[in-house]
């Protein structure tokens, strides 16, 4: 999937407030939280508490949202997964053009964007209803 349709799907997630994953680098283990994300030209912003912050300032961070797109002749779902990486950095909070809507009670209060240095996505095959799945063997 071209880099054009990638920022477009990660735009339609965000403005339908899907969440998405973060993936960061904790004590050399790998991290995967569930966030609630803006998009905004080429990057994603993400609000975090301090705590987590202090983990992802500056750091290469990747972000990580799957969807579903309807055929509009078939109707049928087909699924697509965005992923985009680049360094995290503080954002201004009174600048920013976007903010991300949390649903949590308490995301914190430090915006982050994270730059979209390398953008992928991939769609998947069809989703087909139960009836049509075959059974084992």
């Amino acid at each position: 999937m071209g880099l054009t349709e990638c920022r477009r799907l990660l735009a339609l997630a965000a403005n339908g407030h899907r969440h998405g994953h973060l993936g960061i680098s904790t004590a050399g283990l790998p991290s995967v939280l569930p966030v609630d994300y803006a998009f905004d030209g080429h990057d994603v912003l993400v609000i975090v508490g301090d705590s987590l912050f202090g983990r992802l300032a500056g750091q290469i961070t990747a972000f990580q949202v799957d969807g579903v797109e309807p055929d509009s002749v078939t109707g049928v779902q087909h699924p697509w997964s965005v992923l985009l990486c680049g360094p995290a950095v503080e954002e201004d909070s009174t600048a920013a053009a976007v903010r991300p809507l949390p649903r949590v009670s308490m995301p914190g209060h430090r915006l982050v964007r994270i730059r979209g240095h390398s953008v992928t996505g991939r769609r998947l095959g069809p989703v087909r209803p139960p009836s049509e799945c075959p059974i084992g063997p």
